[in-house]
C-alpha cells in the first residue's frame, strides 16, 4: 500500500477523551466504526488487515478510528456502552465532515454501533454494510456455554494479555482466525499486547458482552447488507440471520470459511468485495475481467456459449484437466462457485470475450 498514504488526525470527544481517527482515499465516504482492537498505524501493512484497507481505499474515502481505550486513542477511559460508542462514532463523522450522506460499514462489535447511528440520523446515511455483526452481546443470548466461555476467555486476559509469552493471547487470537498463517497469528497476537491495556480489554469485552440492540433492528430504514461466514468461530450464523431477518428489506450474503475476521486469500473475500461493491453502486466489472488472463478469457468466453469441458479442451488444443483449472482459476476471481454462476455473471457484465 505504499502508492496510498493515510493521514491520521486526533479529536477531543464531548467528554474529554482523546481519539485517532484516519482517513485514505478519495471518492464517496465510507465510514467505519470501530471494531475489537484496533491501531491505525500498525495495521497499514497487516497481514491481517491490509487487503480490508486497501480495497476500502481504492473506491472510497476511507475513514476509521481507533475507539476509545483502543490503539492511538486515549487508554485510560471510562464511560464504555454502546451510547457512548455511538457518541464517537458521531463525533467522528463530523470531524470527517461530509458533505452527503455516508455509507457506513460495521464488522462484527461495530455492527451494534452503526445500528444505533443509523436509527438516530437515518438522513446522514446513505447505506449500510454489516459483515460478522451482531445486535446481541454474548451475555444476551441466553446460552449458558457461550456465557461461560467468556468468562474464562475474560479471566485468561486479564492474568496473561500482557505477558511477553503469548501463550494467553493466542487462547483470543486464535478464535478470530483460526485459519490463519503462522504470520498472522504473531501479527494478532502482538497487536493484542500493542493496542490495550489487560484490564482495558477485558473491560470492554465484559461489556460488549451486555450490548443488545435487538429493540433497534426494525426502526433501521438504511438500506442494509448483512454479510456472514457459515461457520464464524466467533460470532456465529445465526445472529447475523437475526440481523438480516430484523432490518427491513435488509439483503443477506453468506460465505464460506470459519474466520471472524475474512483473509486475503479465502475464497469468500472475491464474494465479499463483489458484494459490497453491487450494493454500494460502485462498478468493478472491468477491474474483474481485467484479471483475466488471455487464456481464462477465452474459456469464460466458451464458456458463456454453453460448451463443456472437453469441448473446449477440444477448441483451444488443451487437455481437459488443464481446462479444469483454467476454470477454478475463473471463479475464484469472478467470486463465483458453479459453471450457471460464471455463465450469468459475464452475461449480466456485458462480458464479450
Amino acid at each position: 500500500m505504499s502508492q496510498m498514504r493515510q493521514r491520521i488526525r486526533f479529536l477531543r470527544t464531548s467528554d474529554g477523551v482523546r481519539l485517532a481517527w484516519a482517513e485514505v482515499g478519495s471518492g464517496p465516504i465510507l465510514v467505519k466504526a470501530s471494531n475489537w482492537i484496533t491501531h491505525l498505524e500498525f495495521e497499514w501493512e497487516s497481514p491481517v488487515w491490509r487487503h480490508w484497507i486497501r480495497f476500502f481505499s481504492d473506491h472510497f474515502r476511507f475513514v476509521r478510528y481507533d475507539e476509545r481505550g483502543c490503539g492511538m486513542s486515549d487508554w485510560n477511559t471510562e464511560g464504555l456502552g454502546i451510547k457512548r460508542w455511538v457518541d464517537d462514532l458521531e463525533e467522528v463523522i463530523d470531524a470527517a465532515a461530509p458533505r452527503e450522506p455516508i455509507a457506513l460499514v460495521g464488522i462484527s462489535q461495530g455492527a451494534a454501533v452503526c445500528i444505533g447511528y443509523a436509527v438516530l440520523h437515518p438522513e446522514r446515511v446513505s447505506r449500510m454494510v454489516l459483515y460478522g455483526g451482531y445486535a446481541r452481546g454474548f451475555y444476551e443470548r441466553g446460552n449458558p456455554d457461550t456465557q461461560r466461555e467468556y468468562r474464562a476467555i475474560l479471566e485468561a486476559i486479564r492474568v496473561g494479555w500482557g505477558k511477553e509469552n503469548p501463550a494467553f493471547r493466542q487462547l483470543f487470537t486464535s478464535r478470530f482466525i483460526p485459519g490463519g498463517t503462522p504470520e498472522q497469528l504473531a501479527w494478532f497476537n502482538e497487536l493484542c499486547r500493542k493496542t490495550m491495556s489487560a484490564e482495558m480489554a477485558a473491560t470492554v469485552l465484559d461489556v460488549r458482552g451486555h450490548t443488545n440492540v435487538v429493540n433497534l433492528l426494525g426502526s433501521v430504514r438504511v438500506p442494509t447488507l448483512v454479510i456472514h461466514a457459515r461457520d464464524d468461530n466467533v460470532v456465529s450464523l445465526s445472529e447475523g440471520r437475526l440481523l438480516a431477518s430484523s432490518i427491513p428489506n435488509a439483503q443477506f450474503v453468506e460465505l464460506p470459511g470459519k474466520n471472524h475476521i475474512l483473509l486475503e486469500d479465502e475464497p469468500g473475500w472475491p464474494r465479499f468485495q463483489e458484494a459490497v461493491l453491487e450494493f454500494l453502486g460502485v462498478a468493478r466489472d472491468s477491474e474483474v475481467f481485467a484479471s483475466l488472463s488471455p487464456r481464462e478469457r477465452e474459456i469464460l468466453a466458451l464458456v458463456s456459449e454453453g460448451l463443456g469441458n472437453s469441448e473446449i479442451g477440444e477448441r483451444l488444443s488443451i487437455s481437459e484437466k488443464t481446462v479444469r483449472n483454467h476454470i477454478s482459476s475463473v471463479y475464484d476471481k469472478l467470486g463465483v462457485w458453479t459453471r450457471a454462476q460464471a455463465m450469468v455473471f459475464a452475461r449480466d457484465h456485458g462480458f464479450r470475450g
